[in-house]
This record gives structure tokens, C-alpha cells and sequence, in this order.
């Protein structure tokens, strides 16, 4: 009489399968120690989570005395290598990814009409773009107002953040003496 053994071969590689990848788990684990975050990555619509507090910045040098010296050509080569893929400079440019940036330097956060601000930046929307600002929001856009949707990490260099401010300031006709 022969026995059908089929079932117990499906059986047999669902388990196989199982263990296999439990191992894998367990050994990829030990070779790559990997770190959890400590913040919830996305937030379920009518959840209750309790605010993360943002960590205090670390203060950052006055960037209007490096403005003396600074490179409108540079800042220029600089905004294009890094910023033009999301933000146009021209008068009376459209929007991208992000805003406009032509005449910002004066102009108050949240200057564009029509273009969809995340909630950090429309809630400071009167706030003005200030030299001192405006080298917070390039040093560290999440830093400088946290949620907001800019992915930029943000520029360490302080002689560059100034380049970059001086061409902003080129291009920005009502900007203020710094």
C-alpha cells in the first residue's frame, strides 16, 4: 500500500522556511547591532503620543561680520550645487519643492502665496527672514524649526552660510544693511 507523504513534505518546508528565517534574524542581529530609534518614525492620525521636546541647539556665531567678507560668487556656485534641485531664485519664479527664494532676505517666513508651508514655518509666517535667521534655518533647518518637511541637513560651514546669505542678499532688492 503506498503512502501519501505530501502533506507531511508542505509541513515539513513551512517549518524549515520558519526556522530558517529565525536564524537568519537572530544571527543578522548579532552581526549588525542594530539601534532602534527613539522616536516614533510615523504618527497614526488620532493617536495620542506625547511631544518629543527638542533638544536645545547649541548657539550659534553672529554671521553678520562674516557677511564683510563674504562671496556673492560663491554663494552663488553654493545655492545652486545644493538648493536650485527644490528652490528657484528668479523674480517672479515658481515654486518647486520648495518656495521661491527671490527677495526672501526682509520678506517675512512663509512669503509665498499658494505654496503649501508645512505647520512649523506657517506658524511663524510673520516672522521676518533676518541675516541671523536665515543662518539658524541654513546651519539646520530641522534644528531651526522643528517638523518641518525641508529635508536639507543644513550647512556647518559658517564662511559658506555667509556666501550663501550674500547671495541671497544679491538677490533680495528690499534686504536691509546687515
Amino acid at each position: 500500500m503506498a503512502t501519501n507523504l505530501e502533506g507531511n513534505k508542505i509541513v515539513a518546508a513551512v517549518l524549515t522556511a520558519g526556522v530558517t528565517f529565525g536564524l537568519a534574524g537572530v544571527i543578522g542581529r548579532l552581526v549588525v547591532h542594530p539601534t532602534m530609534p527613539h522616536e516614533t518614525a510615523m504618527v497614526v492620525p488620532g493617536e495620542a503620543t506625547a511631544a518629543p521636546t527638542p533638544a536645545a541647539a547649541p548657539a550659534l556665531d553672529p554671521i553678520t561680520p562674516l557677511l564683510a567678507n563674504a562671496d556673492v560668487a560663491k554663494g552663488q556656485q553654493l545655492v545652486q550645487r545644493q538648493c536650485a534641485s527644490c528652490h528657484t531664485f528668479n523674480e517672479g519664479g515658481r515654486a518647486a519643492v520648495g518656495p521661491n527664494l527671490y527677495g526672501i532676505i526682509g520678506n517675512h517666513h512663509a512669503h509665498m502665496e499658494g505654496f503649501n508651508y508645512s505647520p512649523a514655518l506657517r506658524g511663524m509666517a510673520e516672522k521676518p527672514w533676518t541675516y541671523e535667521e536665515l543662518n539658524a534655518w541654513i546651519h539646520s533647518p530641522r534644528a531651526y524649526a522643528p517638523g518641518n518637511r525641508m529635508s536639507f541637513a543644513g550647512v556647518s560651514n559658517a564662511q559658506q552660510r555667509a556666501d550663501i546669505i550674500a547671495y541671497l542678499r544679491s538677490i533680495s532688492p528690499s534686504a536691509p544693511a546687515p
